[in-house]
């Protein structure tokens, strides 16, 4: 579809500004004004939706956002995985404060659509709700909606009905399209109204597809792809698209395929996720050229990462085996880490860059692909609990420094420069005429050089595994900064002082040295600090940490406005936060977290957290005289910064007790297996073919529990017969996923368990399914004749994802075929899975246990007549048993509280536990695989002031003796101060 004239501005940018667009790969020709270094200055304030149209364009350098400059630092959270919206404004409120500009959301197919035609947008999966309150934050929205997305979901996120259903996925097959076109024209129906473009909303980039790298050069990629983009654009998408390719490989650069005559927004977009022990690859516009040189296969878009790795997924078994868990993601994807990447990341030229995760949260329910456990923690910056962790320093003080230094907006490569035992990047602002160096150790030992630079050699040390950002010729306001060995945090401009924040390690000497034409008059403000003036420059030593902050004035000279300098470490500079209001920019120090700032004539309103006690401290507008900290007047005393700061410290936030887990009640259930189960009601699975990848044995009839209608969680089997004679063995070949299982019995007596092994090197993978058969001895069971009943309990751990385009996903899950040997009995076989969707908790909640279809699991449950027991438990048993408790907090009121639920036992224990938290189904458990122990309770369905049910689905093996052995409240984290929060609606019986 060609789009129109004022469909196609919004897209490039303002024609009125005649600049270079190379939308669609071309080259077009520059303005004067274009030629002149594009436009002048970048975008400074948060995003809102202010109801003004506006224009969303680019060039090679970076976005263009109303004509301005944009470098976009965004970090990734999925609100699928936190299923509670109140807390949604939590996070995003703690990306802001750190930082960052836009948050980057995944919109998962699966979580919204239940069966074909039907999608659910309400509750914990109110899109709307969450793009309305990122609004709301200050952040813009790169929006991914799929239709596949991979993210170790179940499917890749493909609905658990699409498994069942003709078409090949992921290509230009008219089937598979018309259930895409589906759920496209849903979420784009809400995405269209919180478009940047319309002033509406601040989605200001939409990714089509994600890792496509099958079928790239032949005509079905290329059909399907063209179809994604126009129905895309048919729906009202006025900004600019782009794709994720999966690794620097120049897959789907603009000119890849039919956009139907649109010239104008697409990006080309790669994801990155090098192991720690690496070298940084140079994936930027000035890396090696070429298709395989990242941005540079695409010259005339900005470079742009639309992942890039804050960690990494961690398997059942942990860290790939080695049983530590995300803690090992966290070590060795650490704060080092990050500058050493992201900072090579920034010196190739990507001015479009996301943090693949920010925040993971959690895979509850039957959210998870095979691959993945219940927590998605990711060792990202931010915790499953939502704790800021020491990974936020780099992404703070990188975030607010492009943010705040509009110098970054543009660079260009300059002369190299070469200091031993170091890589060097050196660019180049050519309107500012600012240096920017990033000196990157890939040693292990710390290395101490002389850094050749345009205003001299500068002496820094840089430890092992790390980088440093330095910058010469940078203006800080009125005056310029010749050089600093500490790296540039922010500049603003507030009240009659214009500040500068520089960062570096604790017990590190940070040197700056100011331009000075007049000898200014320096006032240090802090006695850690030494000055000296000679020969028309000022130079500022301070030990970086010795104090917390450390702050010089610098007056007169060659400005009458005021200079203030502030050098923090690490640890202090993550309590720095710029907030821009209305009425002026304000700079507040001291609290773990500023949520929100507000300037109320002469009073300055803050909310935020607190978690040790701390003073507060604000630089704002002149007129502003007094602060309220959380709706409580603080008293304070005017400094010689400039700044109100608190005469008594903030308390830490009050003590967080939690009740011991007692009271337990216990039920034991799988009536399924006896021979006098009641199972008319069941499936008859009968039918004779199937869509999925796995073959139907021959003369068998289908088994496979997705074309049934039951896509997630447990499933049941009954097969009965009555032609025994001669029957010795039975084979039940079975496919379920990583750490799956079958439990089997006969005329209701145990034959046994099999599960399926985390993967190896010797494990057999067809297509990315993992199948296994389990064999049991029955000739002692069938010696009398007449009827009998073979049971079968399959836990099914997920869909496989399809990240080749191969229809991985519709590999079968349940039991796959079975077999006798001796003799070849008639069995007439029935299916039992899930029942119905919960209206509220969503399709993937529940699963086929009989405890779940009686509603075992929900609060209001009468189980006075379950058997009272105590934990510690040892029994041995194969099958379910259900264990229910109550239990009530009182967490204060202004304290926001995170609380897990710790399970642990003898590791050698076979056994596994469904966590039911007010019905909702939070997580799985595996004894003796884990590495999980603890469950994060998220607020809102966890009730902090109030009542709540916890049930435990226990399915133990048999072949040891099972638990559950302790369990326990923990206390993950607390602070004063929090987001008011929502309770989530947990229905009942």
């Amino acid at each position: 579809m060609a789009l129109s004239r004022r469909t196609f501005t919004a897209l490039a940018g303002s024609a009125a500004l005649g600049l270079a667009l190379g939308g669609s790969g071309g080259t077009g020709a520059p303005s004067a004004y274009a030629a002149r270094g594009g436009p002048a200055g970048p975008l400074s304030g948060p995003p809102e939706a202010d109801g003004e149209r506006h224009t969303v364009g680019y060039d090679r350098h970076s976005l263009l956002v109303d004509g301005r400059r944009l470098v976009l630092w965004s970090g990734e959270m999925h609100p699928f995985r936190l299923p509670s919206p109140s807390l949604w404004r939590d996070v995003l409120q703690k990306m802001r404060a750190h930082g960052f500009n836009a948050v980057s959301i995944y919109v998962a197919w699966n979580y919204h659509s239940p069966a074909p035609g039907r999608y659910d947008f309400t509750g914990v999966r109110d899109l709307d709700l969450f793009l309305r309150t990122a609004a709301e934050t200050g952040l813009y929205v790169i929006l991914r909606p799929g239709p596949y997305i991979n993210a170790e979901v179940d499917g890749g996120g493909f609905p658990g009905w699409l498994s069942a259903t003709k078409g090949t996925a992921r290509t230009a097959d008219p089937a598979y399209l018309g259930h895409v076109d589906a759920w496209l024209t849903e979420v784009n129906r809400i995405a269209r109204r919180h478009l940047f473009t319309r002033g509406r909303g601040t989605v200001l980039l939409y990714q089509i597809e994600n890792e496509y790298d099958s079928h790239t050069g032949e005509p079905t990629g290329r059909d399907y792809m063209s179809h994604l983009y126009k129905k895309v654009r048919r729906d009202g998408i006025d900004v600019p698209l782009f794709h994720n390719d999966k690794g620097r490989n120049g897959y789907w650069v603009p000119g890849s395929f039919d956009t139907g005559g649109d010239k104008g927004g697409w990006l080309y977009g790669f994801d990155g996720y090098p192991s720690p022990s690496t070298t940084p690859p140079d994936w930027g516009l000035f890396g090696p050229g070429g298709a395989k040189g990242g941005a540079s296969a695409s010259p005339d878009t900005p470079g742009f990462v639309p992942e890039f790795g804050g960690g990494w997924f961690d398997p059942w078994g942990g860290s790939w085996f080695d049983g530590k868990g995300y803690a090992e993601a966290r070590r060795t994807r650490d704060a080092a880490y990050e500058r050493r990447f992201y900072l090579t990341n920034l010196a190739n030229g990507l001015t479009l860059h996301n943090v693949y995760m920010t925040f993971g949260g959690t895979s509850w329910g039957w959210l998870p692909a095979p691959v993945v456990y219940t927590s998605y923690d990711y060792g990202a910056a931010i915790d499953e609990a939502r704790n800021v962790t020491p990974k936020i320093a780099p992404m703070h003080t990188i975030g607010h420094l492009l943010q705040r230094v509009p110098d970054f907006a543009r660079l260009e490569k300059a002369a190299d420069v070469h200091a031993k035992g170091l890589k060097v990047y050196h660019l180049r602002n050519p309107e500012t005429g600012a240096h920017v160096y990033v000196a990157r150790n890939d040693g292990t030992d710390a290395v101490t050089a002389d850094l050749p630079t345009a205003a001299g050699a500068v002496r820094l040390t840089v430890p092992g595994k790390d980088a440093r950002l330095l910058t010469t010729g940078l203006s800080l306001g009125r005056r310029t900064l010749k050089y600093s060995n500490a790296q540039p945090m922010t500049r603003l401009n507030t009240g009659r002082l214009d500040v500068a924040v520089f960062t570096g390690h604790t017990g590190e000497m940070a040197e700056l040295v100011l331009k000075c034409r007049q000898e200014p008059v320096v006032n240090r403000l802090d006695p850690e600090a030494a000055w000296v003036f000679d020969r028309d420059e000022l130079r500022v030593n301070v030990p970086l940490g010795k104090g917390g902050l450390t702050r010089v004035m610098v007056e007169q000279g060659d400005s009458e406005v005021p200079l203030l300098l502030l050098f923090a470490d690490d640890p202090t500079a993550v309590c720095l936060f710029p907030y821009d209001t209305p009425s002026g920019t304000l700079l507040v120090y001291g609290p773990a977290l500023l949520r929100h700032a507000e300037v109320r004539g002469s009073e300055v309103h803050l909310t935020g957290d607190v978690i040790g006690a701390t003073t507060l401290e604000v630089w704002g507008p002149r007129a502003v005289t007094s602060v309220v900290w959380n709706g409580r007047p603080v008293a304070t005393r005017v400094t010689g910064s400039g700044s109100m700061m608190s005469t008594a410290m903030l308390p830490a936030a009050p003590e967080v007790r939690l009740p011991k887990l007692g009271g337990w009640r216990m039920r034991t259930e799988n009536p399924e297996a006896g021979p006098g189960f009641d199972d008319s009601g069941w499936k008859v699975a009968d039918r004779t073919s199937s869509y999925s990848t796995t073959p139907v044995p021959k003369g068998q009839p289908v088994l496979f529990a997705d074309d049934y209608g039951f896509h997630y969680g447990d499933v049941w089997y009954r097969g009965e017969f009555t032609d025994s004679s001669g029957v010795e063995r039975v084979s039940l070949a079975h496919s379920t996923g990583t750490q799956g299982l079958l439990m089997a019995w006969l005329d209701g007596e145990p034959l046994g368990t099999h599960r399926m092994p985390v993967p190896d090197k010797d494990t057999t993978i067809r297509k990315g399914t993992w199948a296994e058969t389990a064999e049991f001895d029955v000739r002692e069971r069938l010696r009398s004749p007449g009827r009998h009943v073979l049971s079968v309990l399959v836990r099914r751990m997920q869909h496989d994802e399809d990240g080749k385009a191969q229809d991985t996903h519709k590999a079968a899950r349940g039991l796959t075929g079975v077999t006798f040997e001796g003799a070849s009995p008639k069995v007439r076989w029935r299916i039992q899975g899930e029942a119905a969707p919960d209206p509220v908790r969503g399709p993937m909640n529940n699963g086929g246990l009989y405890g779940e279809r009686e509603g075992w699991h929900l609060p209001g449950l009468d189980d006075r007549d379950w058997e009272k027991v105590t934990f510690p438990r040892a029994e041995r048993r194969q099958g379910v048993t259900w264990y229910r408790t109550s239990f009530r907090l009182s967490v204060p009121g202004d304290v926001d509280a995170s609380v897990g639920l710790v399970l642990e036992d003898d590791r050698y224990r076979a056994y596994r536990a469904q966590i039911f938290l007010n019905g909702w189904n939070l997580g799985q458990y595996i004894n003796d695989v884990g590495p999980q122990h603890t469950f994060v309770l998220p607020g809102g369905i966890l009730r902090t002031r109030g009542d709540n049910t916890l049930a435990l689905a226990v399915l133990s093996e048999f072949t040891t003796l099972s638990g559950p052995g302790t369990v326990r409240l923990t206390l993950l984290g607390h602070a004063a101060g929090g987001t008011p929060v929502t309770p989530v609606p947990s229905p009942g019986r």
